[in-house]
């Protein structure tokens, strides 16, 4: 890469880094601030659901925006949102102001995350691709890890001092991108002839996906986050009740997790990537993740839960950066809408993922596994299929 493309992407990184770890501060006095306005495990499932909800509608407009009027203003605009939303938690009692303020975020990510992925598409070579998305998907990773850390201990100087830093830090990143980040389009597309509205529905955008040669990643998208934020919302439960471990012990297993998907991401992804190609990677690590999930259930201590949990995490922060590429290379020139739909069909994972995980949860608690499994089971052999079908129709061609 040159000079000029690593400092785009470093900015990118720090962008994406500061309004992740941003929100990974107010992870640990959660449950104490619920706790504190009468609140429990409801209003924390409502906590995820609702920020990734309003991120899935709103995405595919972003999307289209982002193709629309060029991806710098996405970005200010995105971290701006996430920025006001963690002011309204901070100055916020109420749990209806507190649903609200995750409202906000979810918009706010909703523009960030595809115009930041399109930019990374506007600014490299096919080839450097992989590379820039693994990166820009190493920082979403360390500022999970970061984020949580330095939340924990910012507790000890008050229970809401997490969340008014964590809308300070975010307020810088805005500044950020406003004082340094260029556009990176020469000029962003407008309204075209073959570009549909801004009225179009959501269910027509959906729709229109399911014509798109890179549906099959769109729904690997979606399945892979249905089973990670499934997998997450239960584990601290899970590990409790089997494994009788502690907080600590969980903090341990959760900061393990993303340090190894930021090295995986900064120094694995793109060298296996140029050498075995995103199919052949896609096709390793969700029978990989598939596996995680079944040998979880015949885990009978802490120490080889963790391993296995390696392995899932692993997996996944492989391939979220291969994903991105695949449908980035697929999309031609609506990199913005594949984006947005990108991370629509993962809002819709990350809705549908801790409810259900919940409720299965509840009936019995290797069910959320069990599932997991099955659904990945299941998109490995969609996989199959699709890359057959692709490779037929450029034989024919």
């Amino acid at each position: 890469m040159t000079r000029d493309q690593r400092k785009k992407i470093t900015m990118l990184m720090i962008n994406m880094f500061i309004a992740i770890g941003s929100f990974g501060i107010i992870i640990p006095i959660l449950p104490a601030y619920l706790e504190s306005i009468n609140q429990g495990g409801t209003a924390a499932g409502l906590f995820i659901a609702i920020f990734a909800g309003a991120q899935f509608i709103f995405s595919p407009i972003a999307g289209k925006w982002t193709d629309q009027y060029g991806r710098r203003k996405m970005i200010i605009y995105g971290l701006a949102g996430l920025t006001l939303s963690m002011f309204i938690f901070y100055a916020s009692n109420s749990i209806w102001v507190l649903y609200a303020s995750r409202a906000v975020g979810g918009i706010g990510c909703a523009m960030l995350v595809p115009a930041i992925f399109a930019y990374i598409a506007d600014i490299t070579t096919m080839e450097q691709r992989a590379k820039g998305n693994s990166l820009v998907s190493a920082a979403m990773s360390l500022g999970i890890v970061v984020g949580p850390g330095i939340g924990g201990f910012l507790a000890g100087f008050g229970l809401k001092f997490p969340i008014l830093v964590s809308a300070l830090v975010s307020l810088v990143s805005v500044l950020f991108s406003v004082l340094l980040l260029k556009e990176s389009q020469t000029a962003p597309n407008g309204e075209s002839a073959d570009m549909p509205h801004d009225n179009e529905s959501m269910a027509s955008k959906i729709a229109r996906s399911v014509k798109m040669p890179y549906f099959i990643p769109l729904v690997i998208t979606l399945v892979m986050s249905f089973g990670l934020i499934a997998y997450e919302s239960v584990i601290g439960l899970y590990l409790n009740n089997q494994f009788q471990s502690s907080a600590r012990d969980i903090a341990v297993m959760v900061t393990a997790t993303g340090v190894v998907s930021v090295i995986v991401q900064l120094f694995v992804v793109d060298r296996i990537v140029n050498r075995y190609g995103e199919r052949s990677v896609l096709n390793v690590f969700i029978a990989v993740a598939a596996a995680g999930f079944l040998f979880s259930l015949f885990a009978t201590n802490y120490s080889l839960f963790f391993i296995i949990s390696l392995f899932i995490f692993l997996s996944t922060s492989i391939l979220r950066p291969v994903l991105n590429t695949l449908i980035s290379k697929l999309a031609g020139n609506e990199q913005g809408f594949a984006m947005g739909m990108n991370n629509a069909y993962m809002s819709i994972g990350n809705v549908l993922g801790p409810t259900l995980a919940g409720l299965l949860y509840d009936v019995k608690i290797t069910y959320p596994f069990i599932l997991g499994f099955v659904l990945l089971v299941i998109t490995l052999f969609i996989t199959f299929t699709w890359q057959k079908k692709s490779l037929k129709t450029k034989a024919v061609v």
